[in-house]
């Protein structure tokens, strides 16, 4: 049997729904050990139990979802991570973390109940059509979205390649409701984004780790070190605020571009001889130059596994503030037709042999942001430590979350603007360097 080992926590994608890290493995053979008496005593009562539902209930249940929500409930009552996914979310699992699929491409959320585009992404029948950042989206092919939950507008935005969808939206400048008719086509969701900052810095920004993430961030710095010039690139930034996770591979892959050598990350399981350790070969794309990496309460799971693997080779800067701390493994088991178990099968560790699990990266540097009044309270994440039934830590000090803000105004992004400053007033890489003082 096919298994997948994921480092993952939920995130928004407007034309996507969770977000995972994966990597493939299979197992090596029969694991289990034979069930005690009172195992198949109780397992006896389930059968009980489900026949008397099955039989008695005051309206007859579909026996299937009674058998979905058992299953669920045992996974679930592990840990936050661990949980049963039918076959449409394996299939939903899968598509996001290819980074591709047959769609509008859109970035959506959910406010006040209605569904607003974040952004149109490039060169999609979205912008094609001239769907505008703040659009509200009030149909889909003659349905009400109000009511719809945001992964179920999605689905329906979703589709063949080819394919119409009619959407009806309702713009602030505009009087009347604008009508428009799409063409699916196949959407590639762009997990890094770039720009060169004041002709001397490289701004690169991973918003998840999909299959496209290593090749976008390689592509990035050629791009960016081209365009500045070799000599006179400072150093770079690589932003992984609220950055949710994604495939365990390419968060290696993401550490070990900037790394020569040493240990990325380990991840050990219930038995000893599960342990894997991920070591980075010879080649750093930036050719030493040095790096400030960005973290908030929002960069979880393989954000962190870049973050604590640069952090302690000290080839990075850590600015910002405290990670979300999710310092578990689960692993994707396929069932046949019948959907897949995610289950939490290992902890990660960091190169130095720390955990992070319910504590988070502390960055090197903290900068908070100026947080609007309305938004003080809700910019918080709960962090793992803030999550029912996770995994806890031995005689280790557990923490809560912090701030997940980031201004929508790069002027007035302090994290940001103390990264550049940073790289500017410094000759060697970020490695060879005290962690200096700066405001908040």
């Amino acid at each position: 049997m096919r298994k997948m080992s994921l480092v993952m926590l939920g995130a928004l994608l407007g034309a996507g729904t969770s977000m995972l890290a994966t990597q493939t493995q299979f197992l090596s053979g029969p694991s289990a050990v034979a069930a005690s008496a009172e195992t198949y005593r109780q397992l006896s009562l389930f059968g009980d139990v489900f026949e008397k539902v099955r039989t008695d209930y005051v309206e007859k249940p579909e026996e299937s979802k009674l058998i979905e929500a058992a299953v669920n409930g045992m996974l679930t009552s592990l840990d936050p991570h661990s949980s049963y996914m039918d076959a449409k979310a394996f299939r939903d699992m899968q598509t996001t973390t290819r980074g591709e699929f047959g769609g509008l491409g859109i970035e959506v959320t959910m406010e006040d109940g209605l569904i607003k585009v974040v952004t149109p992404i490039d060169d999609t029948p979205a912008s094609k059509a001239g769907l505008l950042a703040n659009d509200i989206i009030t149909q889909i092919d003659e349905e009400q979205v109000q009511g719809l939950t945001l992964n179920q507008a999605v689905d329906k935005m979703r589709g063949p390649v080819n394919s119409s969808v009619k959407l009806k939206i309702s713009r602030k400048e505009a009087k009347d409701p604008i009508e428009v008719s799409l063409t699916r086509d196949v959407i590639k969701i762009k997990p890094v984004r770039s720009r060169a900052e004041g002709g001397d810095i490289g701004y690169v920004r991973l918003t998840q780790f999909n299959e496209q993430t290593f090749d976008g961030l390689r592509n990035a710095v050629d791009k960016l070190t081209t365009e500045i010039g070799q000599d006179k690139v400072k150093g770079y930034v690589i932003d992984l605020r609220n950055n949710p996770g994604g495939l365990l591979d390419q968060a290696v892959m993401v550490s070990d571009a900037f790394l020569d050598r040493g240990e990325i990350v380990s991840t050990r399981g219930r038995n000893p001889d599960e342990t894997q350790r991920f070591s980075a070969k010879s080649g750093d794309i930036t050719k030493g130059k040095p790096v400030v990496v960005l973290v908030n309460g929002g960069s979880a799971s393989a954000s962190e596994i870049v973050a604590g693997a640069l952090q302690d080779h000290k080839r990075a800067t850590v600015l910002g503030t405290r990670s979300f701390g999710k310092g578990s493994v689960q692993s994707i088991i396929p069932l046949g037709g019948s959907g897949a178990l995610r289950l939490t099968t290992a902890r990660y560790y960091t190169p130095s042999g720390r955990s992070i699990q319910a504590k988070g990266i502390e960055p090197d540097v903290e900068v908070l942001q100026d947080v609007p009044d309305e938004l003080k309270g809700k910019d918080e994440t709960k962090g793992e430590a803030g999550l029912k039934g996770h995994l806890k830590q031995k005689d280790t000090e557990e923490r809560g979350g912090s701030s997940a803000y980031v201004p929508p105004d790069p002027a007035k992004d302090k994290q940001l603007t103390a990264a550049f400053d940073f790289l500017r007033g410094i000759q060697k890489g970020a490695a060879n360097t005290q962690k200096p003082s700066l405001p908040n």
